[in-house]
């Protein structure tokens, strides 16, 4: 288990790392410029690989409809969760103020807060840093079920639910309309790829070409690593991770644990289980921050969610392969 451990995490870990260490050399344009660039062509790219990649069978056809229970449960977890701390601060603040009011409204009632809280505790990065770990542990047969479910997590969760949630908490409650959401999720450059990959699987292109897009997705992990480095290089300490707990414990435990525990119910079997478990266990997702950054969301809440959930990441992955694993591959 070592050796695949260490596997998993090197890329995680060197290409991060390289990512917070050279952000200060670098202007602030390039982490947006960066972000930006995989938002318009490098996840596109990603996805339209994968999806012509893709075989698809009976059996693995379950993994997208898993996949979207996982992210509905995953909402209405955090959403719970949500309405709990905006008791238990309501609760605290009335002890607190003994009649006083604030002039800056707390951060759980400011609706930029509240959207980066259920993004943070949903989305997960299952492109990048999945497809880049998950597979060591996975064995050959079962590893399309891994690009099913990043494919289904993107086009539905990332960039379906996760655009919708932005659009929705990034705007003022009075300028909300629902096809305001609906225009924004429609206009996702990663839907197009998806749409058009699907459309044209059964033509072939040259041979060149389909290598081309197949390298391109090692590209754009490591880019996508480095990105995610020097975004964590800007947390402010404890007081911005302390607010990022509570999504942590939903992304990064409950919801992979209740996959685990629920999954054989539908007829999945232990290695495909594994596969699903590893995935919905995934850190919050760095795409969060893009869209955090167009939608006017909490920044500092999405990129503290990213170190506290990758942090965990390096803990839990040995529990799921205890609790749910056969051995590894």
């Amino acid at each position: 288990m070592t050796d695949s451990l260490v596997q998993a995490y090197a890329p995680l870990l060197f290409w991060t790392g390289l990512g917070i260490f050279i952000c200060r050399f670098l202007p602030e344009s390039v982490p947006r410029l960066l972000g930006r660039s995989l938002y318009w062509v490098g996840i596109p790219l990603e996805i339209f690989a994968l999806a012509r990649q893709t075989e698809f069978s009976q059996q693995v056809s379950l993994a997208p409809m898993l996949t979207v229970a996982t992210l509905l449960g995953g909402l209405g977890l955090a959403w719970l969760t949500l309405q709990g701390i905006k008791q238990a601060e309501q609760a605290r603040g009335v002890e607190v103020e003994k009649g006083t009011a604030l002039a800056i409204a707390p951060h759980w009632q400011q609706r930029p807060w509240q959207g980066s809280f259920l993004i943070g505790s949903v989305l997960g990065n299952t492109g990048f840093v999945g497809l880049a770990i998950a597979p060591v542990f996975v064995s050959s047969q079962f590893q399309s079920w891994l690009v099913l479910y990043s494919v289904t997590q993107n086009i539905v969760g990332t960039y379906g639910i996760g655009v919708f949630l932005a659009s929705y908490f990034g705007r003022p409650d009075q300028d909300n309309r629902w096809w305001t959401q609906l225009r924004d999720v429609l206009t996702v450059p990663s839907l197009w790829a998806f749409a058009i990959s699907t459309v044209t699987r059964s033509i072939e292109i040259p041979p060149l070409i389909e290598t081309g897009l197949h390298g391109s997705i090692w590209l754009v992990i490591p880019a996508a690593l480095l990105l995610m480095g020097m975004r964590l290089s800007q947390i402010r300490g404890w007081q911005s991770l302390r607010l990022a707990i509570a999504p942590t414990v939903v992304k990064a435990l409950v919801m992979p644990l209740l996959v685990g525990i629920l999954t054989p119910f539908a007829g999945i079997g232990a290695d495909a289980r594994l596969a699903l478990v590893l995935m919905a266990g995934m850190p919050t997702a760095f795409a969060g921050l893009i869209l955090a950054e167009e939608y006017e969301l909490d920044r500092e809440l999405i990129a503290s969610s990213i170190v506290l959930t990758t942090g965990t990441l390096l803990l839990t992955i040995p529990l799921w392969l205890v609790l749910f694993g056969q051995g590894i591959p």
